[in-house]
């Protein structure tokens, strides 16, 4: 989404105005499943351990949090926040920098690297905007199904100019298959951590509601469309 929005220049009310319906549509679908679905109950442990904030650091942390938020919404030029936050954290924890997952960012500059790569080839170029003159919704959608929605979000912005559908079809798209999104292979991995006999299982019930969600949120958005 981040991306989306500052590669287009979609201004920001626009933005939440088409992210609008899928969104409320989804909290919908989430809630009326948690609420029939489940059969078994699940008791959270309560951590007994005492935590304390240091009421400096936490505001510190919280100028910051605010700071990347202004960088977002392109208040603060994000060069300048970047410096700002990098020397604040090497003064209040420098240690958190070595926690920073740099494989996950690493992977991401090559996937702007890849897709910069592929919109240089006119046979690349002319499948990618073929397909999606066709229908850009749908095929971002089924794109994230293959190759996660962040790769497709940053390969087909190279090929079409259609931000809304693109938009809608990434973020519909991260429901679906297990590699549809990187937040879906977390969950799975920490679900097999915790519960390794039930991998099937859990794959299964997995690909039931993702698919079903997948299905109705294209239909909703299609729908939306032609009216």
């Amino acid at each position: 989404n981040l991306y989306i929005y500052n590669f287009f220049k979609i201004p920001t009310l626009e933005f939440m105005k088409i992210m609008a319906l899928p969104f409320l549509f989804a909290v919908s679908l989430l809630t009326l499943c948690s609420l029939f679905f489940p059969k078994k109950k699940m008791e959270l442990s309560k951590q007994e351990d005492q935590i304390s904030l240091s009421p400096k650091r936490t505001s510190a942390y919280l100028v910051l949090f605010v700071l990347s938020i202004l960088a977002v919404f392109g208040i603060v030029h994000y060069l300048i926040a970047t410096a700002i936050i990098l020397v604040g954290v090497l003064i209040l924890d420098r240690k958190a920098l070595l926690k920073v997952d740099y494989p996950l960012l690493f992977t991401f500059l090559m996937f702007f690297i890849f897709a910069g790569n592929m919109g240089r080839i006119d046979a690349v170029r002319d499948f990618f905007s073929y397909l999606l003159n066709i229908n850009t919704l749908i095929f971002s959608a089924m794109s994230c199904q293959f190759i996660s929605n962040v790769p497709s979000a940053i390969l087909l912005s190279q090929f079409t100019d259609n931000y809304r559908e693109l938009l809608l079809g990434v973020n519909i798209g991260g429901v679906g298959t297990l590699i549809s999104s990187l937040a879906s292979l977390i969950t799975f991995r920490e679900y097999t951590k915790q519960q390794p006999k039930h991998t099937v299982g859990y794959v299964l019930k997995f690909s039931m509601f993702n698919f079903a969600f997948l299905v109705i949120l294209i239909l909703v958005c299609e729908l939306v469309k032609c009216i």
